[in-house]
């Protein structure tokens, strides 16, 4: 096996045994008042143990490789989070299948601190899409290696996402070696390769949007696509999943428009699903044209918004956003 080979191994056993404790604990705790109630210790649970666990298997595999993730350990280790700490321990026990201390897992999260302008590092988000979580919709593993500024490997789990009639996509893309799907919870599936669709015209392209309207401004969405000519229904998804459909060619066009003008995006929120579009054939920039810059820390600093589409209608796209939010 070779470092390529050893690398991708290692990142789809993490990203699969973290979307096992995604699974489980949305089984376990999540239920109606968890919504009602604003109760969100599920997903807080569920997003330190699968840090705990993403961390744990690449450290395993790979060695001591810097990882900069969305969580640390602090919080968690207060004495009013006892409670939490040990469901969060439980479900990482579980997922690496053998028993550990609490200060073992305390260690692997706090892995996730490392430095976002070191030259290698994996970037993390143990459950992006909190919120579709909570509703037992869509959420993501998102996990991808960055070097020198360069996004050059992702892995993107999405546990309810629909796929070969059933639910549990996997996607895997890298450069020179382009985006595949596999079963989410089938290891010895490789998967097959997928790619961006194309669309005759902007007319018949589809738009994917967050469900969320906080997250992109939905009626700039609305006045984009009736300058384009599209009539059909955004397809509203939570997390890096819009990501993921575009490239697998359920949608053609990803807008997230700013919905503040201070607002940065984190790397943690876009790396793989970028290069899960990019390497499917599809383009994937700020709102301005711009790629997106990952060499300035833990967020996008000189990007604004973000526009990923399948690629032959990227130029166009742009100019309609910039008709109606201007620069």
């Amino acid at each position: 096996m070779n470092d390529d080979q050893r690398m991708e191994a290692a990142a789809l056993d993490a990203v699969r045994r973290a979307a096992v404790v995604c699974r489980s604990v949305q089984a376990a705790l999540v239920a109606e008042s968890t919504l009602s109630k604003k109760d969100k210790s599920p997903v807080t649970v569920a997003d330190f143990a699968s840090q705990a666990v993403v961390c744990a298997v690449l450290q395993e595999h790979l060695g001591a490789e810097s990882v900069v993730g969305e969580e640390d350990s602090q919080e968690l280790q207060s004495a009013d989070n006892s409670a939490l700490r040990s469901q969060v321990v439980a479900q990482v026990r579980s997922a690496l299948g053998r028993d550990t201390t609490e200060s073992a897992v305390m260690h692997w999260i706090d892995r996730g601190r490392g430095d976002a302008r070191g030259g290698r590092y994996w970037t993390l988000d143990p459950i992006d899409g909190t919120k579709g979580f909570l509703r037992g919709e869509q959420y993501a593993i998102a996990l991808a290696l960055i070097e020198d500024g360069a996004v050059l490997f992702g892995v993107l789990g999405c546990p309810n996402l629909p796929h070969d009639g059933g639910a549990g996509a996997l996607f895997v893309a890298a450069r020179g070696a382009g985006t595949r799907v596999l079963d989410l919870w089938n290891a010895e599936d490789r998967g097959r390769a997928i790619h961006v669709g194309r669309p005759a015209s902007a007319r018949d392209a589809r738009f994917c949007e967050s469900v969320e309207s906080g997250h992109s401004d939905q009626s700039e969405s609305a006045e984009i696509a009736a300058r384009l000519g599209i009539t059909l229904e955004p397809y509203r998804i939570d997390s890096q999943c819009k990501y993921a459909c575009v490239a697998r060619a359920d949608a053609d066009i990803y807008l997230r428009l700013p919905t503040r003008a201070d607002y940065r995006e984190k790397i943690w929120d876009h790396a793989a699903g970028m290069i899960a579009v990019e390497c499917a054939g599809g383009r994937v920039t700020d709102i301005d044209g711009r790629p997106l810059d990952f060499t300035h820390g833990r967020t996008l600093d000189k990007n604004r918004g973000i526009i990923a589409t399948c690629g032959s209608l990227h130029d166009e796209v742009l100019e309609a956003v910039a008709a109606v939010i201007g620069a």
